[in-house]
């Protein structure tokens, strides 16, 4: 079984532990609906880039 040689700093494990915090998500307001959504994906009206590529989902 493998077993540390030597104790890990806490400078050192905090360095490896920097890339764990939780980012906060982008968001930019929708051209045709002035909604927010995320950058590059579509939007809940079905258009991208000023055009629309599909048909909106009807929720009852």
């Amino acid at each position: 079984m493998a077993v540390p040689k030597r104790k890990v700093s806490p400078s050192r494990r905090n360095m490896r532990r920097s890339h764990h915090a939780l980012k906060a998500v982008t968001v930019g307001e929708d051209k045709t609906t002035g909604q927010l959504k995320r950058p590059h994906h579509v939007s809940a009206d079905g258009y991208y880039n000023g055009r629309q590529v599909t048909t909106a989902k009807v929720r009852p």
